[in-house]
């Protein structure tokens, strides 16, 4: 094999692997169907939050190519799949781009590769899905290929934990196979745990993200019944944390957002669904919890502009930060999409400031433009909404130039025209 690793997709899950690999020494290809992508990465253009460009600069220099040519799959030792899995209209995940990049795997399989699927799915897809169309080419997996399951970890805009240092977790179809993916991500990831098998480890992934669902949608009604019973909920939270042991802090919010938490519990109750025709009742009802906080933010919005005599109808809100988190550009899943149809709903004019996402692809394929100046846009609105607190806000000053403010993140300073989650 003439190249160590190929990377199929160069997202936010892809590209830091790709990058961490070649840093390690690795060769590495990176794969892509999108030619501006590979055209982009090759130019030392990055189009990913957490690789800067001169991060780009630095992995050419270093050997690493992007290509759309899928030859390059039977030159690699290696090749881990990191596509997008996004939800199908059965609630299940959409598997089209995963079984395009398994297709072109198996159409230029080589005996001894170890493939790996990082694509977030349901419990069984590598051995359903993946293992069947692999051996249609008649290697055998455990024999003559090896293949595995890694959840893939990435945090957009975690300072502290990237791909080195973040856990990895992995699963094989075979024992063989899992000692081989065990050794190749040894090779560039300090610490890696061997799973039972391809089940346990896709389940791992979707604990995780189910776990953080349920916690978020438990804190955000508690946040409900803190506001009707006069309780400052963050101030209980705060009171909650000071116990060493036993609690986890989580906190209320406009919603969830990004690929991970409002769509991976989905994967799981849709296999429950369809293999054991029964309903997974917690993520049902943290879903319904987390899905309906833009409306209730809407309303209390509605009562807070009522206190001043400005009906919400006709009202400029203003959306300040329509990222899914703060710091970062990913728009995917924003909680801040329904909260802008919630506005609209209502009938507010809406318009938004994010410096992070001069452009904003919302939803029914509208494109809006962030305001330009955040001190006007402020004077100018009835209501400003504080979604991401982004760090470079100026959090003292829109508390002073917005005439009102809903801070849905507990972080601004308390004033007459403040009001709080």
């Amino acid at each position: 094999m003439s190249v160590d690793l190929v990377v199929v997709g160069m997202g936010y899950v892809g590209l830091p692997l790709a990058s961490e690999a070649t840093r390690a020494g690795l060769k590495v290809v990176g794969f892509d169907t999108s030619l501006t992508v590979v055209t982009g990465l090759n130019a030392g253009v990055s189009h990913i939050d957490d690789v800067p460009d001169d991060e780009v600069h630095d992995l050419l220099a270093r050997g690493f190519v992007a290509t759309s040519d899928q030859s390059i799959l039977s030159t690699a030792a290696t090749v881990i799949i990191c596509v997008p899995t996004p939800l199908a209209p059965g609630g299940g995940p959409d598997l089209r781009a995963v079984n395009a990049a398994l297709d072109a795997v198996a159409r230029h399989l080589q005996r001894g590769q170890l493939i790996v699927l990082e694509s977030t799915t349901y419990p069984g897809t590598t051995d359903e899905v993946a293992k069947p169309l692999l051996e249609a080419s008649g290697l055998i997996v455990g024999t003559d290929i090896h293949l595995a399951f890694s959840p893939e970890r990435i945090d957009p805009g975690n300072i502290s934990f990237g791909v080195a240092n973040t856990p990895k977790v992995v699963g094989g179809c075979t024992p063989a196979c899992t000692q081989a993916a065990v050794g190749f991500y040894s090779r560039f990831i300090s610490s890696v745990f061997p799973a039972k098998g391809t089940r346990e480890a896709e389940m791992s992934k979707l604990l995780e993200n189910t776990y953080r669902h349920v916690n978020i949608a438990l804190v955000n009604e508690l946040a409900r019944f803190c506001h009707e019973l006069e309780i400052d909920i963050w101030n209980v939270i705060e009171l909650a944390s000071s116990k060493p042991f036993g609690f986890q802090a989580f906190r209320p919010g406009p919603g969830v957002g990004g690929h991970c938490i409002p769509i991976d519990p989905q994967y799981l109750a849709y296999k429950v669904r369809t293999e054991l025709g029964q309903t997974t009742q917690f993520i049902e009802l943290a879903q319904q919890i987390n899905a309906g906080m833009p409306g209730y933010i809407v309303e209390r919005a509605t009562a807070q502009l009522g206190r001043t005599n400005r009906p919400i109808t006709d009202a400029k809100v203003l959306l300040l930060g329509v990222s899914y988190k703060a710091d970062i550009a990913d728009t995917r899943e924003t909680p801040a999409t329904a909260l802008r149809l919630a506005f609209n709903h209502a009938g507010a004019e809406v318009t938004y400031y994010d410096p992070l996402v001069p452009v904003w692809r919302a939803a029914g394929g509208v494109h809006l433009r962030s305001e330009p100046d955040l001190d006007t846009a402020l004077a100018s609105c009835d209501l400003a909404v504080l979604v991401q607190a982004h760090t470079a806000f100026d959090l003292i000053r829109i508390a002073k130039l917005a005439p009102l403010v809903f801070d849905t993140r507990g972080i601004l300073p308390k004033n007459d025209n403040v009001e709080s989650l």
